[in-house]
């Protein structure tokens, strides 16, 4: 059984359709990277599969169920730019508000859950700023604690909307490594990603998306010539072309 099932989905943005009739199937335990240009409707995908945004037809199912009957299993990582950082709040309770599902709503964390959440802060080398409040932290440093409450959670799918944009090399590679290690381990990851030039480095699986799926499957099978050019519209010159 797939993961993940997306069926038929359309969605749209004051009046505009951003999303057209979205298929796909992902398979357990692979990491896929979800690209296209800008307003392909790439940020829009995630927000619909989760319930944060409303669809206008189709179908998602997760592990075979709908999103509130497994939405435990599932993590995910927000866009830095749409979150408030100014909320006042340290990275600890941040960690700490993954696990909501597993403390209770209005009641307060356990030792377990605490140590839990330092653990997630630590395996993203932020630990020492556990106490420290998020709108004090770098763009990559806020982003490591983001993705340490998804780690917290221990879900088995993951969601990550542009998890490297404007983070510094470190924590590029510090991201990375740990998507790897999840997929090592048997968890399936789903990133919205923007950089064609590491997209075979870091990816099994591509979705190319373009308002609808241009192509979806194996990276070494979609990452070709023909299908960029069919996502971007024929307009990005192809990597290793020189102009002239």
């Amino acid at each position: 059984m797939p993961v993940l099932s997306v069926k038929s989905l359309s969605a749209s943005y004051h009046r505009n359709k951003v999303l057209d009739g979205v298929d796909f199937q992902v398979r357990p335990g692979t990491m896929t990277g979800i690209v296209g240009p800008n307003g392909a409707g790439k940020s829009t995908l995630l927000k619909v599969m989760l319930n944060l945004h409303p669809r206008l037809a189709g179908e998602v199912s997760f592990f075979g169920s709908g999103y509130n009957q497994v939405k435990a299993r599932i993590g995910y990582v927000p866009q830095r730019g749409s979150v408030d950082w100014d909320f006042p709040t340290d990275a600890l309770d941040v960690v700490l508000m993954g696990l909501y599902g597993q403390i209770g709503w209005l009641k307060w964390p356990k030792q377990q859950h605490k140590e839990k959440a330092m653990q997630a802060l630590d395996e993203m080398g932020m630990a020492d700023y556990a106490k420290r409040q998020i709108s004090q932290l770098s763009g990559g440093q806020q982003q490591r604690v983001f993705l340490a409450r998804a780690l917290a959670q221990e879900a088995e799918l993951y969601f990550l909307d542009e998890p490297l944009a404007g983070v510094d090399a470190a924590t590029e590679r510090a991201i990375m490594q740990t998507l790897k290690t999840l997929k090592e381990k048997g968890k399936t990851v789903l990133v919205v990603h923007h950089d064609l030039q590491t997209v075979e480095d870091y990816f099994d699986h591509l979705l190319l998306l373009n308002r609808r799926v241009m192509a979806h499957g194996p990276t070494e099978e979609v990452f070709t010539k023909e299908n960029i050019f069919k996502t971007y519209g024929g307009v990005l010159r192809w990597m290793g072309e020189k102009s002239g």
